[in-house]
């Protein structure tokens, strides 16, 4: 085990991070030539596979597929399946020092549901130094390794997957769609009270438009007025509002406020942004047609006709706090605005997680990041290619005694 461990410390590590995971991994082992690792893979693949194929009565197939992964303080995969074709049983070889359970990164095992979604976690495995951890690929098999909480420990393992043939799967249920909201009948007088005077200007309104429509994303500082953003900050943080988990948590991992819960100026924010004024608002900003009040690109014959027969836009809204990797699909329809408005704290740094990335449908290069910082209104205009997640919010965010709460406004609006 010593010669093990040392060999695989001594291999190149690379950074892996997106919305599932964050950890360093090695490339693949099935051509290293170390004694101890090429030995280990040689009995694993050999004798030990027709074993398992024996117990299993499955025919396993000589594919070898093995790597090595380092877990560090903060380091997390979140929950998932494994399931990819030609998987059939996942094992992990612990190489760890002494573990405790308050050291986290322990193996979550997740109970499912009659969808065959990950409901909760039934069983958590703590890290044993040369324990061998083996469970079949299966339309039930969710598990995470949870947040490593020690800075001084290193979570080493080796895993991989034997392969064979392919478990059938149910056919993957689909949720209801989220319910969207016309706006509400809200006057001016709302932006007035609420909104940073200088977003109300006319000619600035029109500087922004220009810079929107060339990036299909900009960020507005200051967007609210701070004695306002002051008050809903505190209400968040002191009021005792109820929080409900959003899942499945292979899908996202967030808590919602109940609304009759929220305290008065929290709600009259949610107005605010629902609101009719706010649509329009909007519109000047982005130029996108969000009520039917907007110039139109057709001419004025077409745009009196257009109102008789006219759908006012829609929203959906969520106020999340301790967004953990959120993986969200983009709406059905071709194009979309999405608006965020968090409350994190004048001191938030982007390795604390909770920043929104975009990439891309099946690519991993990201589009564009968006950091979170206080009372700074972003909107992203993305169409149904593209899709978004927010990072892992991690114990960093802890880790100075700060009390460090993470909420945001999460808008998305429709033309």
């Amino acid at each position: 085990m010593e010669n093990l461990q040392r060999e695989l410390m001594e291999l190149n590590f690379h950074e892996k991070s997106n919305d599932l995971y964050k950890f360093k991994q090695s490339d693949d082992l099935k051509k290293i030539t170390e004694p101890h690792i090429s030995g280990l893979r040689s009995a694993l693949f050999g004798r030990f596979r027709s074993w398992l194929g024996d117990v299993l009565q499955v025919e396993l197939e000589p594919v070898v597929d093995i790597s090595c992964a380092k877990y560090e303080y903060t380091d997390v995969l979140l929950c998932h399946d494994d399931e990819l074709e030609g998987r059939r049983v996942a094992f992990i070889l612990y190489l760890v020092p002494p573990w405790q359970r308050s050291d986290g990164g322990t193996l979550d095992l997740y109970t499912t549901d009659s969808n065959f979604h990950p409901q909760s976690i039934v069983k958590s495995l703590v890290p044993s130094l040369n324990t061998l951890i083996l469970f079949e690929v299966s339309p039930v098999s969710f598990h995470q390794v949870s947040e490593v909480l020690t800075r001084d420990k290193c979570r080493l393992s080796l895993s991989g997957w034997f392969h064979g043939p392919s478990m059938e799967r149910p056919p993957r249920h689909r949720g209801p769609p989220v319910p969207r909201s016309p706006h509400l009948p809200r006057d001016e007088t709302l932006l007035l009270e609420w909104v940073n005077p200088v977003y109300l200007d006319i000619s600035y309104q029109e500087q922004i438009q220009e810079e929107f429509e060339d990036s299909s994303e900009i960020q507005l500082k200051d967007f609210l007025k701070e004695e306002k953003f002051r008050e809903v900050k505190e209400a968040l943080r002191l009021t005792p509002i109820q929080w409900t988990k959003r899942g499945p948590s292979n899908k996202r991992c967030y808590e919602a406020a109940s609304m009759n819960t929220l305290p008065q100026c929290v709600s009259a924010c949610w107005e605010l942004l629902c609101s009719e004024s706010f649509f329009l608002l909007l519109s000047n900003f982005t130029g996108l047609r969000l009520h039917y009040l907007c110039p139109a690109d057709d001419d004025d014959e077409n745009k009196e006709e257009e109102k008789k027969d006219v759908r006012d836009a829609e929203a959906t809204g969520s106020l999340t706090e301790s967004a953990n990797a959120s993986r969200e699909k983009a709406a059905r329809e071709e194009y979309a605005l999405d608006l965020v408005l968090p409350f994190c704290g004048a001191d938030w740094q982007s390795e604390f997680g909770g920043f929104t990335c975009y990439v891309a449908k099946e690519e991993d290069e990201e589009l564009l990041t968006v950091y979170p910082e206080d009372n700074s209104l972003a909107l992203v205009y993305r169409d149904k290619e593209t899709l978004k997640f927010v990072k892992h919010v991690n114990h960093k965010s802890l880790s100075d005694s700060a009390n460090r709460a993470f909420y945001d406004f999460s808008f998305v609006y429709y033309e």
